[in-house]
């Protein structure tokens, strides 16, 4: 069992989405079986963050092929963390779908795409080879294009064309990176590298390459200026399927962009950090002012998605220590908080019959629970004292101070402002205004409510006790800023298989 442990998170979705696609004629049986997979997959990745926290990487080889030869799965702290916070999403989402999930959809292979979503993220999580982690990007991109397009409206249609050209672009980038890297070093498992590129001579391959990844991740992860795709795409979606994208697909793009530029190429070498500091910039503006326009929920949320990427972006512009702890810590706070914005939005268009703000109201006086769930996560993405998100900006700011980037730090204060007036537009024009005369307020299903209350449990948890977050956030920094423990664990198998590196 644990000679396979790190199989599990991929295995597990891999086994669910066979099952649903053979039970396509029995809806119950497939909620049953995702719902069990998820919960499975959440206790398998939660075994394995327990496994990692003591320092120890685990890894798993496959056909007996020792790496840099064969391909291999890695996870350390920042890995399994994300591997636990996707399970945990993916499985509010489905317990959501309870309530909003439409047969249509259903038929339209909403659970085998899902759970193959899942396969794509987790493997990406884990994976110790570059071009592995481009083969589990595509995964991710075959799933998410059947995700957006479940009702085959010409707007889903629209918005997964806008999505797939981006990123076919960003895929390409990212094999030609991949095919630049490869022939200067001859390697391509993630440990080798970090072993073979300080000894390898600048070139202008390797340059291009490191350029190249930067923007697919960048792509990928929707920062400026190449964020244009997912404001287009992802209000289109079903709510369900807007909350996981919400949620994971951005940060998949963020944690490759962080595992290459801190275990492959030096930040502090050539102009990267200074491209970094004005893509943080870029996106933390371009976002909030393109949310503070909107009235349709979605959208708002949307270009929130992409202003709060920016703050994470500050964990690589400033490049240290404490900004890449801050940088872990504002990931697993967005995680949770932006997609249960989503959520929320969800029961909003439930209660209202809408998405956009200008014909909802009273929701306040019709449903007050909801007004609290609400108010948790917008305040915690505001960074009002005491949530997640306060202590998320707080760590991102102070780490901006002391890297002697005070500008940065400044710019991340003023776009917290214009986020407070986001989040207050929709709390007034939902909430506290008075519903319009046409409008019937139906109630919210508990099981919307369940999913969204678990995560602002969380986000309160995080807030009022952010030490334990606080002092996981450093370990994974100081594993990620000296990969030392990395590639000792690449080291430690060929070894014990008797192969020379």
């Amino acid at each position: 069992m644990a000679d396979t442990l790190l199989l599990w998170p991929v295995i597990l979705p891999l086994a669910g989405a066979a099952l649903a696609a053979a039970f396509h004629a029995q809806p119950h049986l497939q909620r049953a079986v995702a719902l069990l997979v998820m919960t499975l997959t959440l206790g398998s990745s939660v075994l394995i963050l327990q496994t990692v926290m003591t320092g120890e990487i685990l890894t798993k080889t496959f056909g007996n092929w020792m790496p840099p030869f064969g391909i291999v799965f890695v996870a350390d702290r920042f890995g399994a963390a994300m591997v636990v916070i996707s399970s945990l999403l993916a499985l509010c989402a489905l317990v959501f779908s309870v309530a909003d999930l439409r047969q249509r959809q259903v038929r339209s292979g909403f659970y085998p795409l899902f759970l193959g979503l899942m396969i794509g993220v987790n493997g990406a999580f884990l994976t110790g080879d570059i071009f592995n982690l481009y083969v589990w990007f595509e995964v991710m991109l075959i799933a998410t294009l059947g995700l957006i397009t479940l009702d085959r409206t010409r707007a889903q249609i629209d918005g997964a064309i806008k999505y797939a050209i981006l990123n076919l672009f960003s895929t390409i980038l990212f094999l030609m990176a991949v095919g630049l890297l490869y022939g200067a070093t001859g390697t391509l498992n993630m440990a080798d590298l970090a072993r073979v590129l300080p000894e390898t001579s600048s070139s202008a391959a390797l340059t291009l390459s490191a350029m190249m990844f930067l923007l697919a991740f960048g792509i990928k992860a929707g920062f400026f200026p190449m964020f244009f795709w997912l404001p287009a795409s992802y209000h289109t979606a079903s709510i369900i399927v807007s909350a996981v994208f919400a949620g994971l697909l951005t940060k998949v793009g963020i944690y490759a962009l962080f595992r290459v530029f801190t275990l492959l190429f030096e930040i502090d070498n050539g102009m990267l950090k200074p491209l970094f500091g004005l893509f943080a910039a870029g996106t933390m503006l371009f976002g909030v002012f393109g949310a503070a326009v909107q009235w349709d929920v979605r959208r708002i949320l949307s270009f929130h998605i992409i202003s709060q990427i920016g703050y994470i972006v500050l964990g690589l512009a400033i490049a240290t220590p404490l900004a890449m702890a801050a940088a872990v810590f504002y990931i697993i706070h967005h995680i949770v908080v932006k997609a249960n914005l989503f959520f929320i939005a969800g029961a909003i268009h439930r209660a209202t019959g809408s998405f956009d703000l200008r014909k909802s109201g009273g929701l306040l006086k019709s449903s007050p629970m909801l007004a609290v769930l609400f108010a948790i996560p917008a305040l915690s993405l505001a960074g009002i004292p005491p949530l997640s998100g306060f202590w998320a900006k707080f760590m991102v700011i102070d780490a901006s101070f002391q890297g002697e980037a005070a500008w940065l730090a400044v710019l991340a204060l003023f776009v917290g402002l214009l986020t407070i007036f986001s989040m207050s537009k929709i709390w007034i024009e939902a909430f506290w205004k008075k519903a319009p005369n046409s409008l019937r307020v139906r109630p919210v299903p508990v099981a919307m409510l369940v999913p969204i209350a678990g995560l602002g449990i969380i986000t309160l948890a995080i807030g009022f006790n952010p030490e334990p977050l606080v002092a996981f956030s450093n370990l994974a920094a100081t594993s990620m800023s000296n990969p030392t423990e990395f590639v000792g664990a690449f080291l430690d198998m060929t070894a014990t298989a008797g192969v020379t590196p």
